[in-house]
């Protein structure tokens, strides 16, 4: 991002004790939300990650803060964190409905109307009986007429019993129903009636309660119960990907793997499903370990989905050369949330091959303590991450991205857009910290390549950046989505990723 609303760079000193830039403050905003997973990264805790959106949110435009949290859940396909912007921005007086207009933005499922009211009592200090009465008044609005968007069906699949239940929210948000029908919905809700849906979950889970004979009785059924879901078309993208490894152990028909396949591979179906990139890659890997004839044909599947996910990227042409060059330091290697398996490491090359995979004439490179390049076909972009996840180590745990740089003004190499996907705690290991650091051969190599272009993808939201991005040719992008590509296409046509925040209408 080229950061035309900065009056000043601040020289500060990032976790790595070098020297580095804070961004603006709604920059800053910006890239904390969209590469947070509501879990301890490698340099900041949750805990004080949170406390530092808090306070961005109360230095920002509280208009600003609500396009930003309907901009992460509906562009960035996060759920968690924009619940959090529309509580918070409650705390903050606004006008004009903005929080309101946050909560209609951001409630999408009717779990996240409970979802919200539970943050909304931790937030809150909420320790008394009535641990939600007092309930904010724009949350109260925007909560109502979320009620009026859901049907029985999408109730009933959410109405699951927490601490804070559908019915506890109908309650005390108190919605007015628009018709007859949906004041019979509402009735139900009151009355703990609302019918349970069939859903794959409900269908296992009563399968889960039989008695079989024997475990291979047991196998069987999963396996004709997983073959129907399937054929019938019970189960969703999601629900698919993330049953992968439970199908191809229930050793279901080939007519039934011929159409999990088909389904994974769809395009239409791709698109809608608006899954993470790194969803893909956490299958994939899940798939891959198994003992199991389909596991070629399902691998193949995931494959072609990434591929047509990848197709709306734009890319670059032959008339442009791209070097895209992948953080694997130490800090990189954290897991985004505590049940996930995948790192902030896999995201970077995730992305980075899914752009690769969009350049004609592109190189590809990891960096550590030294940086090295590997040449991978631009096809079959899972398994080009995995070559790359493969040779761990080769390149050490430092965070030495000058290296990149460097390497091309030695070798006097031109490159028009170098892509860096960092958590951007760069510093210099070396003895030559003064005269080598990003900075410095970033107007060395700007000498020899006047138009040329370094974009920095931020994948950890520190606020700091190695380099000040307000010199012509340096661009920040924050996230984990391939939306960020989006972003990329707009900063090509001179513009800039908060104003593509500011384009979202309330």
């Amino acid at each position: 991002m080229k950061f035309n609303v900065f009056k000043k760079a601040t020289p500060v000193t990032n976790y790595q004790g070098a020297t580095a830039f804070s961004v603006d403050k709604r920059a800053e905003l910006y890239s904390a939300v969209v590469t947070t997973s509501l879990s301890n990264t490698f340099y900041e805790s949750g805990n004080d990650r949170m406390e530092r959106i808090r306070v961005l949110i109360g230095q920002n435009d509280p208009s600003f803060v609500a396009q930003l949290a309907v901009y992460a859940r509906n562009k960035m396909y996060m759920r968690s964190i924009p619940l959090v912007l529309a509580v918070e921005l409650a705390k903050v007086k606004s006008g004009n409905g903005i929080v309101n207009k946050a909560v209609n933005g951001v409630v999408q499922r009717a779990d996240e109307i409970t979802e919200l009211l539970a943050y909304y009592q931790l937030a809150n200090d909420r320790k008394e009986t009535k641990k939600l009465n007092k309930l904010s008044k724009q949350i109260q609005r925007g909560l109502a007429e979320a009620f009026n968007r859901f049907d029985e069906y999408q109730f009933a699949k959410y109405n699951r019993d927490a601490e804070i239940r559908l019915k506890d929210a109908l309650f005390l948000v108190h919605p007015k129903a628009v018709n007859e029908a949906q004041q019979v919905v509402f009735n139900k809700i009151a009355k703990d009636e609302l019918q349970v849906p069939y859903t794959w979950e409900t269908e296992l889970s009563m399968l889960g309660q039989n008695k079989f004979a024997g475990e291979q009785e047991k196998q069987a059924a999963f396996r004709v119960k997983w073959e129907e879901l399937i054929l019938n078309g019970a189960l969703g993208y999601m629900a698919l990907m993330r049953n992968l490894r439970n199908i191809i152990e229930a050793e279901v028909s080939r007519e039934a793997m011929t159409k999990v396949c088909a389904v994974l591979s769809d395009k239409n179906a791709v698109m809608k499903s608006k899954q993470l990139p790194f969803r893909f890659l956490a299958a994939y890997r899940e798939v891959k370990v198994l003992n199991s004839g389909a596991v070629a044909m399902v691998l193949d599947a995931l494959e072609q989905a990434v591929e047509q996910s990848a197709m709306n990227i734009r890319g670059f042409g032959k008339d442009t050369s791209v070097m895209i060059a992948c953080d694997v330091s130490g800090s990189m290697q954290k897991a985004i949330s505590a049940k996930s398996k995948i790192l902030n490491y896999d995201i970077g090359l995730m992305l980075g091959m899914l752009l690769q995979s969009r350049c004609d004439y592109v190189q590809t490179g990891m960096f550590g303590d030294t940086w090295k390049i590997i040449n991978v076909s631009r096809k079959n972009i899972l398994a080009n991450v995995q070559e790359f996840y493969s040779r761990e180590g080769e390149v050490g745990y430092s965070t030495n991205g000058y290296l990149v740089v460097k390497d091309l003004i030695n070798r006097k190499k031109v490159v028009d857009k170098i892509m860096m996907f960092t958590d951007c705690q760069l510093w210099n290991s070396a003895d030559n910290a003064v005269q080598d650091n990003i900075a410095s051969l970033w107007k060395q190599y700007r000498k020899i390549v006047p138009k040329a272009k370094l974009y920095l993808f931020d994948l950890a939201g520190y606020g700091t950046t190695p380099i000040d991005v307000r010199n012509d040719g340096v661009y920040l992008i924050a996230g984990w989505s391939d939306k960020i590509f989006d972003v990329l296409s707009a900063l090509e046509e001179g513009g800039n990723a908060l104003a593509e925040i500011e384009k979202i209408e309330l």
